[in-house]
């Protein structure tokens, strides 16, 4: 099949590489040209605008930075939307408010096409080996287009319900993790006084029944980090976390939730940020909270 892709950050462009993998036609796009060369030299054609991805593709994904990155994309001139893109499905995966996926879709639906939106829970690993947790929002029958796509891309898809339902579900899974990261740099502030190594401390917590999957996961790279070396690449920056806790609360406020323990969290995540923290893995938290002093 003809997929194109838009938007090649630290998701998009495993996200295409998968596509390619699994035998796709992949059309890449990104606002930055460079990004689109490691995805060149493995197959994927390179579009000079993105309505060029729409007139080659009959399948557009697009995962983008934020609500006016995604506004900019479909809808400015020589945008996804700006040619004949009757008959077309957008698969839009970017993690954004609700009220995002639900001002396009009318818009993708006047041009005689569909939308599915499906944000996706996972890194940059999961993304490239397909095993992302998909949170769909759509109607059923475009839902059901979608899945043969989906599913390559995930180990888990959920249809949430209609439009809408994708983007809320994403911030609430990811919601926990955020606020367990400061969590976990409090606790560590404590647990560290006692003195013991970091493996040692790594090897508790992980054995108990405050441990997410996300802290087994990234123990070592956490007792790297604490012990002052390098752990590698980032997978989900706290920069980025500091986006999504952003958009938790203003959906949570806009639905009469009291935010509180995220308001706590975009703190903590903003003031690491603040410190020169912002392109570290989200697991920084947990080693800058244990050391941060008042």
């Amino acid at each position: 099949m003809n997929i194109g892709v838009a938007g090649l950050g630290a998701m998009g462009a495993p996200i295409a590489a998968r596509l390619i993998e699994v035998g796709h036609q992949v059309t890449v796009w990104n606002r930055n040209p460079e990004k689109t060369k490691p995805l060149a030299d493995a197959g994927a054609k390179v579009a000079k605008t993105p309505a060029e991805v729409a007139a080659t593709s009959d399948v557009v994904i697009t995962i983008l930075t934020d609500g006016a990155a995604i506004d900019a994309v479909y809808n400015r001139p020589n945008g996804l939307l700006s040619g004949d893109v009757k008959g077309k499905l957008f698969i839009e995966m970017s993690t954004v408010p609700p009220k995002v996926s639900l001002d396009l879709a009318p818009k993708i639906k006047a041009k005689g096409a569909a939308m599915v939106e499906c944000p996706v829970g996972g890194s940059t690993i999961p993304a490239r080996t397909g095993k992302l947790l998909g949170l769909m929002g759509a109607e059923p029958a475009d839902a059901e287009r979608a899945k043969p796509i989906l599913t390559q891309l995930c180990r888990r898809l959920e249809h949430c319900g209609p439009i809408g339902a994708g983007t809320a579900m994403k911030l609430a899974i990811n919601l926990p993790l955020m606020v367990a990261w400061q969590a976990y740099g409090e606790a560590f502030a404590i647990a560290r006084s006692v003195g013991w190594e970091p493996k040692r401390l790594l090897d508790l917590f992980a054995d108990t029944n405050g441990a997410n999957a996300a802290l087994k996961g990234r123990a070592e790279m956490i007792v790297t980090m604490l012990e002052g070396r390098d752990p590698g690449p980032t997978t989900f920056s706290i920069a980025n976390a500091v986006k999504d806790l952003r958009t938790m609360i203003e959906t949570g406020e806009s639905k009469g939730a009291d935010m509180i323990a995220t308001r706590a969290a975009l703190a903590g995540f903003e003031d690491a940020t603040k410190h020169g923290f912002g392109g570290d893995d989200g697991s920084r938290m947990a080693v800058y909270w244990s050391g941060r002093k008042k």
